[in-house]
C-alpha cells in the first residue's frame, strides 16, 4: 500500500511539472524585455565611464555602438505588439539619435553626458507613448 501512495504522489508530481515546463516552453523567449535589459546595460557603463571619469573614445563608444546596433532590433521585436506607426516614428528618431552621437564621438565626459542626454530623451518619447 505504501509502494501505491509513493508512485500515485509520483505520477502526480510528474504531471506537475511537466505542465510548468510546458508551460514555460510555449511562452517562447522575451526578446522585448531582452532588448531593452541591453540598451539600459549599454547606458548604465556610459553612467558608469561618467562617474570613474573614463570618457575617452575607447571607453564610450563600444557602448553607443551597442545601443545603435539594439536599435535595429527594436522594429522587428515590437512589431507583433505594437501597430501604432508612432512607434516606428520614435524608433527611427532613436536611431537618428545614436547615430548624430556617432557622427561625433564624445571625447570627453561633458560629451558623453550630453549624448546620453540625446539618447536619453529618444528613449523617454517612445516610453511616455507605449510603455507606462
Amino acid at each position: 500500500m505504501r509502494y501505491a501512495i509513493m508512485i500515485v504522489i509520483g505520477l502526480v508530481i510528474g504531471i506537475v511539472g511537466t505542465a510548468f515546463a510546458m508551460n514555460s516552453l510555449n511562452q517562447g523567449p522575451h526578446l522585448d524585455k531582452s532588448v531593452m535589459h541591453m540598451m539600459d546595460f549599454h547606458m548604465d557603463g556610459l553612467h558608469t565611464a561618467i562617474d570613474q571619469n573614463h570618457c575617452a573614445v575607447t571607453d564610450t563608444l563600444p557602448h553607443i555602438q551597442s545601443l545603435r546596433a539594439l536599435s535595429n532590433d527594436i522594429d522587428p521585436i515590437f512589431a507583433k505588439d505594437i501597430t501604432d506607426p508612432r512607434f516606428n516614428q520614435n524608433a527611427s528618431t532613436l536611431r537618428a539619435s545614436i547615430d548624430t552621437v556617432l557622427a561625433n564621438p564624445p571625447t570627453d565626459c561633458a560629451a558623453v553626458g550630453a549624448a546620453m542626454t540625446r539618447i536619453g530623451k529618444s528613449c523617454k518619447g517612445c516610453h511616455q507613448q507605449f510603455k507606462d
